[in-house]
């Protein structure tokens, strides 16, 4: 599950585009922070991609992917040329395909590291649904998980949504904002299609005689889609970043504000375990059935013609992490660390921060209480810091924030093994940690 959203310079305090996804997957699935440079490849030369092999092209461009560690694709990514890419698992009535096909994962990763522009990702996703089509498990220890997908694109001046089922699709050309969740959202409002699209809704007898075709009406899953909760955490998402008719630029979205919305729980006083289905954007994991997913990854974005600049957390569950700043500057680009695997490895940031992360839920208020004002400043400094070097290069400015935030969350794991629990979970939520934390060999003060 996951959630996506971006705002264009109608709906956003400084004419920015800013650009935001919390991918949500298994708690123990580490999401490696990647750089990959483009290169000139050979004629003749192929890709291979989670599953399957393909022609490779012939200019790849330089991309920063957020990528579940098992996988060859990303869940979020941008390029050298400004594009920032999204994907969701959407539910339709369409075949999906569980042998080896292109992964949604695939199908971004490919298009971030083929398209000069959003419109262009479109292009390119559109060619490689009708050349390879689209399937694949996609989960990691759950290989039940297989979907269809849906994309959001965008670069400093233009944004689409791409909704797919099986091999047929519609796309969208977004002009404020959008928000997509696990659930397609396009009715007849698109401004590309599949030529087959409303045809083969009517022959399979989706489109009703005398009834106007609706994409979503027509091709949705009911049930799977219904209880991924995707309604809730959109039109959560929507009413944070949705704000084109605000004549005053207090009221509409900054970069700030995005990074609220990825962390944003719906209720003062939240608790990780104290509710029961996947309705919030910050998504935490709470049991295998209604609650098996976790925020394991979120990127920002905030484009503008003359700057682009990118924030991930490079970690899991934002509420606990830090967004820290990465730019297109092989000078300023950070040291990422090593790649995560299946298991603890104290030298990766995404599972040395879970140190952190699982020993703040237990006690999930006051623990955190004790880190989140350090945390805003840590955040604020490094925005004021990216604006005031917007456009410039050979900054230090990513090198010097990930080496700052990694040293505080370093001190954090140290002070959170004295604090006392006031006020633990339930035993169930603590016994399904307790499991995952065995599984994953990961030492955790509880």
């Amino acid at each position: 599950m996951c959630d996506t959203f971006v705002a264009l310079k109608t709906a956003t305090a400084d004419g920015s585009m800013v650009f935001g996804k919390n991918s949500d997957r298994e708690p123990n699935e580490a999401m490696a922070l990647e750089f990959v440079a483009g290169r000139i490849h050979g004629h003749g030369d192929r890709v291979h991609c989670t599953y399957e092999e393909i022609p490779q092209i012939r200019r790849t461009f330089d991309v920063l992917i957020c990528r579940p560690f098992w996988m060859w694709g990303a869940e979020m990514g941008a390029n050298e040329k400004g594009v920032v890419i999204g994907n969701e698992a959407v539910f339709t009535r369409m075949p999906v395909d569980r042998g080896t096909a292109l992964t949604g994962m695939d199908l971004l990763r490919l298009a971030l590291e083929r398209a000069g522009s959003a419109e262009q990702a479109v292009e390119v996703i559109v060619g490689l649904l009708a050349n390879h089509g689209q399937g694949g498990v996609c989960g990691y220890k759950d290989r039940r998980m297989a979907y269809h997908n849906s994309f959001l694109c965008a670069d400093p001046s233009d944004a689409w949504v791409l909704e797919t089922a099986g091999g047929l699709w519609a796309a969208k050309h977004i002009t404020d904002a959008w928000a997509i969740s696990n659930r397609l959202t396009l009715d007849a409002d698109f401004d590309r299609s599949h030529p087959q699209l409303i045809d083969t809704a009517r022959d399979k007898g989706w489109l009703k005689p005398g009834r106007t075709f609706s994409f979503k009406g027509c091709y949705s899953d009911w049930f799977n889609t219904t209880f991924s909760f995707s309604s809730t955490r959109q039109g959560r998402c929507l009413k944070q970043i949705d704000r084109p008719q605000r004549p005053a630029a207090s009221d509409k979205l900054d970069l700030a504000g995005a990074l609220r919305c990825l962390r944003d729980h719906d209720t003062p006083g939240y608790l990780p375990a104290a509710h029961l289905f996947m309705d919030r954007i910050c998504m935490h994991a709470a049991n295998p059935v209604s609650r098996g997913f976790q925020t394991t990854g979120s990127l920002a974005a905030h484009l503008t013609p003359e700057s682009r600049t990118f924030w991930a957390t490079g970690t899991s569950a934002p509420c606990t992490g830090i967004f820290k700043p990465l730019r297109f500057d092989t000078d300023d680009m950070p040291d990422t660390g090593p790649a995560p695997g299946a298991a603890y490895d104290t030298r990766c940031r995404w599972w040395l921060h879970e140190c952190l992360h699982r020993s703040i839920i237990m006690d999930y208020q006051n623990r955190l209480s004790a880190f989140a004002d350090a945390r805003d400043t840590l955040e604020r400094s490094f925005m004021d810091n990216a604006a005031e070097t917007a456009g410039e290069k050979n900054t230090a400015l990513c090198r010097e924030a990930f080496k700052q935030a990694d040293k505080l969350t370093r001190s954090w794991i140290e002070r959170i093994k004295t604090m006392p629990v006031e006020k633990p979970p339930g035993w169930a939520y603590r016994k399904y940690w307790q499991t995952l934390n065995k599984k994953a060999e990961i030492p955790v003060n509880g």
